[in-house]
C-alpha cells in the first residue's frame, strides 16, 4: 500500500499554528491485525510531489530508504464507532460495505450547510480577508453539545463544531457533507491553501484542525462526504484539466484525509467539467487513493443524462452519483433514484445512488417552525429514496428560510425531522431487512400511491402514502403481514390482517389506527417457523 507523506510542520501545528518544521507524517489505517513493515521514499526536486515516477527528483540522504516494523492489534471498538467496522468500500453493488464486519451501509444525514468548514476556530486569514467574512461560522448553538472527553485545540477552540457533530450522531444521523474548496463560490471561506489566491502552498495547521474534526466523526459513526469543488470553481485549477494544481490538491486531500474509514470523493457539485475531464479525475483517485474510497459526482437536475450517461460502466470511473432534484415537494426523488439504480445495474459497475440535494433551492428541507410534520420530505424523499434502491439521502436547506445552506449554525432547526430519519434507519436495522438483496417493483402495488421493495418470493416492503384500499400481487404462498409507523417509529405491529395468501390484487388490510396516513407494510413468506 502506498500511503503518502504530508508535511506536519512542528508535529503539533493544530495547537501551535506552526507553519514550518521538520516533522512529516503518514496517515495509515491497516486492514489486518499483525506485524507490518514500512519503507520510506523521501525525495526532493521540482514537481516531485505530483510526479508518478518513483525515481523523480533526488533522494534525501539519511531519510529516504529508512524502514521499520510495527504491530497492529485488533480493534476493540463497538457501536457506532467506525473503527470497529473497517473501511467502507465499494463492492460492486448498489450499497457500500464495511470491510471489517461485512455490514452494508444505508446513509442518512445533512448536505447543508455547504460551508460547514467556514469556521472561526480554524487557523488562516480567510476570516478577515474581506471576502464574504460575514458568513464565517461559530457553531455557538452547539457548544452545549461538546463533552468533557471530546477533542478541542488551542485550549478551547473547536467546541461548537465538535458539538454539532455530537448532536447529529445523537439524533441517529450517520453522514454530513462539506465543500473543501469554495473559492469563487457562494461562501468563499473554505480552501486548503494558505491564502485565497494561493494554489500550491497548503495551510498545514488549518488542515491539522480539519483532521481533528474528521477523526471525531469516525468515532461518532459519521460518513464524510467530501465535495471537492463547486460549479463556480470547477475550472479554477488548470482550467479544469488534470494538471499540476489539481493533482496537488487531490494528492493533499488523499494524503491527509483518505485514511478515514467512511467517505466518498465527490468530483464536483453541479459540475460543468467535460466527460473526459471527469474520467481523468476518476482515474487519478483510483490510482492514488490507497483505500479505494468510492468516487461520485453531482450535477444539475436537467444535466443528469448529459453528465452521467457517458460515465456508466467506465473502468476506473464513478462508483456512484450524488443526485439533485428541483421540486419543493420532492416529487422527483423516487423516480430519479430509481432511474440511475436501474441504468447502472445494466453495466458491470452498479452505482451507489444517493439523493444528496432533494427538493428545490429555495425550500427543500425547511425548519420545523415552517413545517412541523415534514410530510412531503418523509413520503417523497426519505422513503422515496430507499424504496427505489437508493443508498441514502442527505438534506439540503433552502435559501428562502432561516438556517439555510449558507447560514445554518444550528442543526436543531430541523430537530423534529431528524427523528423521522432515525425511524427509517431503525426500521431497516432493527427488523434485519436485507436491503442490499432487494430491488424496487412498484408495479406490484395497486389501489394506492406508494412504493414496493422486494426480495422475490421472500420479503416485500411496501410504503403506502395511504393504506386504505392498498393491494399487492404476490407469488403463491402464505405470508405474514405487519405494519411500521414511519411517523413515530417503534415496533412493527399487527393490523386488521395478519396472514395473506399470495395471488393477484391481494388486499393488505389496514393498520389498527390512522389508516389514511402513511405506513410501511412488512410482508414475509411464512415458512412455518
Amino acid at each position: 500500500r502506498k500511503d503518502k507523506l504530508v508535511n506536519a510542520a512542528d508535529g503539533d501545528s493544530a495547537n501551535t499554528s506552526a507553519d514550518s518544521g521538520n516533522k512529516w507524517c503518514v496517515h495509515f489505517v491497516p486492514d489486518e491485525a499483525g506485524k507490518w513493515t514500512c519503507k520510506l521514499s523521501f525525495r526532493t526536486g521540482e514537481n516531485v510531489a505530483v510526479s508518478d515516477d518513483i525515481n523523480a527528483g533526488e533522494p534525501v540522504e539519511g531519510v529516504d530508504g529508512q524502514s521499520g516494523t510495527f504491530v497492529v492489534a485488533k480493534s476493540d471498538k463497538t457501536g457506532r464507532d467506525f473503527r470497529g467496522r473497517g473501511i467502507l468500500t465499494y463492492c460492486g453493488k448498489h450499497y457500500l460495505q464495511f470491510a471489517g464486519t461485512g455490514d452494508y451501509f444505508l446513509k442518512c444525514g445533512v448536505d447543508a450547510p455547504e460551508n460547514f468548514l467556514a469556521y472561526a476556530d480554524f487557523d488562516g486569514p480567510f476570516k478577515s480577508d474581506g471576502i464574504k467574512d460575514d458568513l464565517i461560522k461559530t457553531w455557538q448553538p452547539h457548544v452545549r453539545d461538546w463533552k468533557n472527553a471530546d477533542p478541542a485545540w488551542q485550549d478551547d477552540k473547536g467546541k461548537g463544531m465538535i458539538g454539532a457533530l455530537n448532536y447529529l450522531a445523537s439524533e441517529g444521523l450517520n453522514a454530513f457533507s462539506f465543500l473543501t474548496m469554495n473559492i469563487n463560490g457562494d461562501d468563499r471561506n473554505v480552501f486548503p491553501y494558505t491564502e485565497y489566491e494561493e494554489r500550491y502552498r497548503m495551510d498545514v495547521s488549518k488542515l491539522a484542525q480539519w483532521e481533528i474534526v474528521f477523526e471525531h466523526a469516525d468515532m461518532l459513526g459519521l460518513f464524510l462526504h467530501f465535495k471537492t469543488q463547486e460549479t463556480e470553481n470547477d475550472r479554477l485549477l488548470d482550467d479544469g484539466e488534470l494538471g499540476p494544481q489539481r493533482k496537488l490538491y487531490y494528492r493533499e486531500l488523499i494524503a491527509r484525509f483518505g485514511h478515514h474509514l467512511a467517505l466518498n470523493w465527490n468530483l464536483g457539485e453541479e459540475t460543468t467539467n467535460t466527460t473526459e475531464q471527469l474520467q481523468d479525475f476518476c482515474e487519478y483517485f483510483a490510482i492514488h487513493d490507497p483505500y479505494k474510497h468510492p468516487v461520485v459526482v453531482h450535477t444539475y437536475p436537467d444535466q443528469k443524462d448529459k453528465v452521467y450517461t457517458p460515465l456508466l460502466g467506465q473502468k476506473n470511473g464513478l462508483q456512484g452519483v450524488s443526485l439533485q432534484t428541483n421540486f419543493a415537494d420532492f416529487r422527483a426523488v423516487h423516480g430519479d433514484v430509481l432511474k440511475w439504480v436501474q441504468e447502472s445495474a445494466k453495466t458491470d459497475i452498479p452505482w451507489v445512488v444517493s439523493c444528496d440535494e432533494p427538493g428545490d433551492p429555495q425550500h427543500a428541507l425547511v425548519p420545523d417552525k415552517d413545517d412541523a410534520t415534514h410530510d412531503n420530505a418523509r413520503k417523497n424523499a426519505l422513503w422515496g429514496t430507499v424504496m427505489a434502491g437508493g443508498a441514502g439521502i442527505e438534506w439540503y436547506f433552502g435559501y428562502g428560510h432561516d438556517h439555510s445552506d449558507l447560514s445554518c449554525q444550528d442543526f436543531r432547526s430541523r430537530d423534529e425531522f431528524w427523528d423521522q430519519c432515525r425511524y427509517m434507519l431503525e426500521f431497516f436495522e432493527t427488523n434485519k431487512i436485507p436491503f442490499w438483496e432487494m430491488v424496487n417493483d412498484d408495479g406490484l402495488l395497486s389501489g394506492t400511491d406508494g412504493y414496493c421493495f422486494k426480495k422475490e418470493g421472500q420479503l416485500y416492503i411496501v410504503y403506502l402514502k395511504s393504506s386504505e384500499g392498498a393491494k399487492i400481487t404476490l407469488p403463491q404462498g402464505r405470508y405474514t403481514m405487519q405494519w411500521y409507523n414511519p411517523r413515530t417509529g417503534g415496533d412493527i405491529q399487527n393490523g386488521s390482517i395478519t396472514t395473506r395468501i399470495g395471488g393477484s390484487g391481494v388486499s393488505l388490510g389496514m393498520p389498527t389506527s390512522d389508516s389514511g396516513k402513511d405506513w410501511v407494510g412488512v410482508i414475509r413468506l411464512d415458512n412455518g417457523n
